[in-house]
């Protein structure tokens, strides 16, 4: 069985909203998926998809093929996960030691028993 990664369309007329979707090349483009694996809103500004990249990966490494516009998603949200999670981490890490040093050092009553 050919598989495909691709978008299948939802929304109403002109409002139009994709589900990034694993499906048989043969079955019509909103017809029969095997998994949904994201969304795509072509409407919104900024970052406007998400994906399961986990399982982007997993479908890719049992030879899924993606559509020329999800293989553009996928590039996106990597780069966009990749720099996210740098800054997220010295942030987390920066707000910790704040909260330590501006908490006061006193003893837990648990620890006086």
């Amino acid at each position: 069985m050919a598989v495909s990664i691709r978008l299948r369309r939802e929304g109403t007329k002109n409002r139009p909203y994709y589900k990034v979707v694993v499906a048989d090349k043969r079955s019509p483009r909103d017809g029969k998926f095997i998994e949904i694996i994201g969304t795509y809103d072509p409407k919104k500004p900024e970052h406007n998809s998400t994906l399961n990249t986990d399982r982007v990966d997993y479908w890719i490494s049992k030879g899924a093929q993606p559509s020329d516009t999800v293989r553009s998603l996928i590039k996106k949200n990597k780069k966009a996960t990749a720099t996210a999670e740098p800054g997220a981490k010295v942030e987390r890490e920066a707000s910790r030691s704040a909260q330590e040093e501006t908490a006061p050092a006193s003893p837990s009553p648990e620890a006086s028993t």
